[in-house]
Parts: C-alpha cells; sequence; structure tokens
C-alpha cells in the first residue's frame, strides 16, 4: 500500500519524487521502491523527519510498538496519518503524543491501482493545509470518506475486507461456470468481464442495486430462478453474519 500511495502521488505530481523519502528496516522492499520511483530510501529516516510536514506509517501493526522514540520525538509538529489495520488513534497518540494531528485510515487493495476506497478519520478537525495533504494522500489510491472513528470497524468489515469477498464470488461464478460444462479459461474470462461491467454499470447508473437486479430478471426467466436459489440459501443472512464477524474481529485486534 506504501508503493501505491507514492506511485499515486507521482502519477498526479502532487510531489517530486525528491520531496518523498522512505525507510524500511529490514524489509527490502524499500530500496525496491526507491530504486522504482526515484524517491529517496534512508536507513536513518529520523533527521529527515525534522524536515518533513507529513508522516506516513505503513508500517506493519505488529511492528508499530517497536517504532523508536526517537522517531515519535522527529515527528513532533508533523501530521502522521496511518494505514495501520486495527490501531486506534487512542494508541496512535500515545506514541506520536506531539504530532500536530494524527489521521487513522482504512485503505483497500484496490488502491495499488488507483481504484480503491479510503475511511479517514482524524483525531482533531483538520487545518486546511493538513486536509489537502490527506487528501491528496488518500486520493493517490482512489476515492476517500471521512467518517467518526468508531465506523471504522465496519469499513474494515465492508471496504477494507471487501475485496477478498468479490474474489471468493468470483472463484465461485469461475467453478459453476466450469460445472455447467464452460472451458475454465472461458469463465474465468467471462467472470472477470461481468463483474468489472456489473460494478462499472452501477456506478454510472443513478439506481440502487435492487433497480438493475430486477431490471436484468424476467419473472420465470433463467436470472429469476438463480436468484431465488440465492433467495433460499440466505444468501443476504450469509453476508450479513460475514461482515458482523469481520467487524467483531477488527474490534478485537483494536483492543490489542
Amino acid at each position: 500500500m506504501a508503493s501505491a500511495i507514492v506511485k499515486g502521488l507521482l502519477d498526479k505530481e502532487h510531489y517530486a519524487p525528491e520531496e518523498i523519502a522512505c525507510t524500511c528496516g529490514d524489509d527490502p522492499t524499500g530500496p525496491a521502491l526507491a530504486e522504482a520511483t526515484g524517491i529517496r530510501f534512508l536507513n536513518d529516516i529520523i533527521p529527515a523527519l525534522y524536515e518533513a510536514e507529513a508522516v506516513v506509517l505503513a508500517c506493519k501493526p505488529q511492528q508499530f510498538a517497536a517504532l523508536s522514540s526517537q522517531l515519535a520525538e522527529a515527528a513532533n509538529g508533523k501530521l502522521v496519518v496511518s494505514i495501520l489495520a486495527g490501531t486506534p488513534l487512542a494508541r496512535l497518540g500515545e506514541k506520536f503524543s506531539h504530532a500536530r494531528n494524527i489521521v487513522r485510515t482504512m485503505p483497500n487493495t484496490p488502491g495499488q491501482i488507483g481504484a480503491g476506497v479510503t475511511a479517514f478519520a482524524p483525531l482533531r478537525k483538520l487545518s486546511e493545509k493538513d486536509a489537502a495533504i490527506v487528501e491528496n494522500t488518500l486520493g493517490s489510491l482512489g476515492n476517500f470518506h471521512e467518517v467518526e472513528e468508531a465506523d471504522l470497524d465496519a469499513v474494515t468489515a465492508l471496504s477494507g475486507s471487501g475485496p477478498a469477498y468479490v474474489f471468493e464470488f468470483a472463484a465461485a461464478l469461475r467453478e459453476a461456470g466450469v460445472n455447467c460444462g464452460l472451458d475454465e479459461s472461458l469463465a474465468e474470462a467471462l467472470v472477470v468481464d461481468t463483474l468489472l461491467g456489473a460494478a462499472m454499470l452501477l456506478a454510472d447508473s443513478e439506481e440502487r442495486p435492487e433497480a438493475l437486479r430486477d431490471a436484468v430478471t424476467s419473472p420465470g426467466g433463467t436470472t429469476a430462478a438463480a436468484l431465488n436459489v440465492l433467495k433460499t440459501g440466505k444468501f443476504r443472512d450469509l453476508i450479513d453474519r460475514a461482515l458482523a464477524e469481520a467487524k467483531a474481529r477488527s474490534r478485537e485486534l483494536a483492543q490489542g
């Protein structure tokens, strides 16, 4: 996700490569990102933080506790933007107690191609300058929405984890197509184009999903037969249970 942010910021010309620096400890992704984009890779990023306007935390959540006090001190007076899943503002605020503001975000993986969606919650109301930084940063991944922090567990369950549900549905459609007699490669191609087209139609339409569903469903037809199976199998109840479970797990992770 850090790579997606950097590439998006550069592609949209919000910053020049020399204005961005990264570090990554023992992880080899930092040097590779720097080589691919022209940004600076620094083994010791702390001196650069003193000159920075904003810090984006993109390490693994389990690495958060190991962040040094020197790094936190260097972030004094800076805007801190976190993409760490399950790490609440209160915990971020304990580490970066002198940041001018902290923003917790929940992006999703389509941000890798600029087609993601991110929800964010600031610790305090954003200044005009900080709002611009947040919009540029999150806009590099796709769309974004400001929410209350209390909503981020539900956001995690819906859009944060949501791509995995779509991929699982795609795999199920492909498998069902093969079981209906289609060649696997043809079934997969039909699935990808069907999901992409349906999503584009939904995004372009002012109709709700139910109206678009009804428009393609003739009484007594093939679509109606398939939808009846989903209804009988309580498809919506299953999705509701899945999101409730993901939301509950997100809350558990936030408790540490």
